[in-house]
């Protein structure tokens, strides 16, 4: 007989909703730690779960797909979702379980337009990850405690902290509908910098000849290359500098001037920044690809 996977309510629980309240909030060591760190695979059938991890390591198993949050971020386990974890015993974070009329009425008040709650997704936490995890602690807090309205400012946390997920999915709805747009907007840049590195243009002025402001052109280039825009400018300055230190008998003074270094010591400074080494030494430990003359 095949073994089913169990429902719980909560992990390791069969008995009824532990109290009058639509959310359960505790933190992971809580209950991971009983279980040797392990979150074996099981599902829920009407409740849906935020696994916030702060600090530490997380596998995460959901449907038989694998993958390791090691950077803070939240993850969404729509219910019915098989789902299972692994945690490293340096862990901090939260887990937040919603009932589905509590998930209903939140999400009658996004929009029924932006369904954050019903599909599996990860959203890394970024420079928010101090705010989310304060976000997280008074939500516990709260949850454990017996103030005056406590009810009402538990709907309020809750609002506030899937407002964070709702913005974090219309930004990756708006970048996959501006991805193709981007892309030729990043090969046009490509073109102008392989054009005119050696004049070492601003970023003004190519987002100016792309025809779009830098702000918009430094998003592309961080989106779909993940560097900004000055960064690419400079890493194709450094590919050039190296290619005529390893293959061409131009002084170091020379590849500064063909490059657009009115100061060879600044281009020095420039080269050591970017690629840990000295022009002269970076010459030095390449000379057997040097092809004789």
């Amino acid at each position: 007989m095949i073994p089913s996977i169990p429902v719980f309510k909560l992990y390791g629980e069969q008995q009824d909703w532990l109290s009058p309240d639509l959310l359960h909030c505790e933190t992971i060591s809580l209950r991971s730690r009983v279980h040797d760190w392990e979150i074996r695979p099981h599902r829920h059938a009407d409740l849906c779960q935020l696994l916030y991890v702060h600090k530490g390591r997380a596998q995460v198993e959901v449907e038989g797909q694998r993958h390791v949050l090691e950077q803070s971020a939240i993850q969404v386990i729509p219910p019915l979702c098989v789902h299972g974890f692994q945690f490293s015993p340096n862990v901090e974070g939260f887990v937040l379980t919603l009932a589905a009329p509590l998930v209903a009425q939140l999400q009658a008040q996004l929009g029924g337009n932006i369904s954050l709650l019903q599909r599996v997704a990860s959203y890394p936490a970024g420079k928010d990850s101090d705010y989310l995890n304060n976000l997280f602690s008074e939500v516990q807090r709260e949850y454990v405690g017996a103030q005056p309205a406590r009810d009402m400012l538990l709907q309020s946390l809750i609002s506030v902290l899937l407002v964070w997920v709702a913005r974090q999915v219309i930004q990756r709805r708006e970048a996959r509908q501006l991805l193709p747009r981007g892309r030729e907007y990043l090969g046009l840049f490509n073109q102008q910098v392989e054009a005119q590195f050696r004049q070492q243009p601003g970023v003004e002025q190519l987002a100016h000849q792309v025809g779009i402001s830098v702000a918009h052109l430094n998003s592309i280039c961080r989106e779909l290359a993940g560097q900004s825009a000055l960064q690419i400018i400079h890493q194709r300055l450094l590919l050039e500098a190296k290619r005529h230190l390893i293959y061409t008998p131009l002084t170091i003074s020379e590849v500064a001037d063909s490059l657009g270094f009115a100061d060879p010591a600044y281009f020095a400074r420039f080269f050591r920044r970017l690629s840990g080494t000295s022009p002269s030494a970076f010459r030095e430990g390449r000379t057997d690809m040097i092809s004789p003359p």
